[in-house]
């Protein structure tokens, strides 16, 4: 028969687990576990679903026909936010709620049509100076030929960059600061993508990691930034055929040419590394800002907040 002795923890394994609570709730503690953690899942579902794809799982992969990445990628994303929900729930104690439902369909939504309006707006740019020629339609199915990485990839980074990286540093060194540092750590992983410039590497880190952090600020929620992330990235490479980050050149929708001065193309980078995204993206960047700040959602330091309280 269990006794009330027997029902209750032992006293120094309770102390040993809320000291490792303690430890985990650090915030410098946190990001590195919790980014690792994240990647982690990230990674071995990649590799997982790509052993799978390849070995006993081939039949099931092939009649899943053009869904298959979409469904893969979901299982992907599923585990990575069972991670990430596990973490907040049973370490930091709080609502997740940067990934909170109310709003994620209209958040998405106005993502996914920035992302595709601002890369539209730099191609249109670079037609007009005679950059970029549309030669014909390639194919309408390269729309649909995508890998499960073009979902889980911008939503990984999101939730890396934005709802570890940022968020964690904005609660401790506030909104600029934590602007800066996941910024450039957005850059700094990017330097290691095959045919990725300086260029493009500083583009990133002084241009699109704000461009992508300021919807989150603005909204305190991470939909918004993952569906200009996702259309961003689909559209460069999808819709008008360039490289995406450094990677090779995709087959999208149009049969085109980039070509001129590389500051005005990107070179290997693609359109992203190139002038005219950067003034497009910086110009939404500077606009949103305004709209934060003028919203009250620069998040403070905490230690005035901590004075205040």
């Amino acid at each position: 028969m269990d006794t009330q002795a027997d029902s209750k923890m032992d006293p120094r394994t309770e102390s040993r687990i809320r000291l490792l609570l303690r430890i985990l709730r650090n915030p410098f503690v946190s990001l590195l576990v919790l980014y690792n953690l994240v990647f982690y899942a990230h990674w071995s579902g990649n590799a997982y679903m790509t052993l799978f794809a390849s070995g006993s799982g081939a039949p099931l992969i092939v009649s899943l026909g053009p869904t298959m990445p979409l469904v893969i990628g979901l299982f992907i994303i599923g585990n990575m936010l069972l991670v990430y929900w596990s973490y907040a729930h049973f370490v930091e104690r709080r609502p997740v709620s940067e990934l909170s439902l109310l709003g994620m369909g209209r958040e998405l939504g106005i993502g996914l049509l920035l992302g595709f309006g601002l890369m539209t707006v730099c191609f249109l740019i670079a037609m007009a100076l005679g950059l970029y020629r549309i030669e014909g339609i390639a194919s309408w199915q390269n729309l649909f030929t995508v890998t499960w990485g073009t979902v889980t990839t911008p939503f990984g980074e999101e939730l890396l960059f934005r709802g570890v990286v940022f968020r964690i540093i904005e609660n401790v060194f506030g909104g600029w600061v934590a602007l800066v540092v996941s910024s450039v750590w957005f850059g700094y992983v990017h330097s290691g993508n095959e045919g990725e410039t300086f260029a493009g590497v500083a583009a990133i880190a002084i241009v699109y990691g704000p461009m992508l952090a300021v919807p989150f600020m603005v909204t305190r929620r991470l939909w918004m930034s993952i569906g200009l992330h996702l259309a961003w990235n689909y559209t460069m490479g999808k819709v008008y055929s360039g490289p995406i980050s450094g990677s090779d050149q995709m087959p999208g929708l149009f049969k085109a040419t980039l070509q001129g001065p590389e500051r005005l193309t990107g070179g290997s980078a693609g359109m992203e590394g190139s002038l005219i995204a950067v003034l497009v993206a910086t110009t939404f960047t500077v606009v949103m800002l305004i709209l934060a700040v003028r919203r009250g959602k620069i998040v403070p330091p905490s230690w005035p907040r901590k004075t205040l309280a």
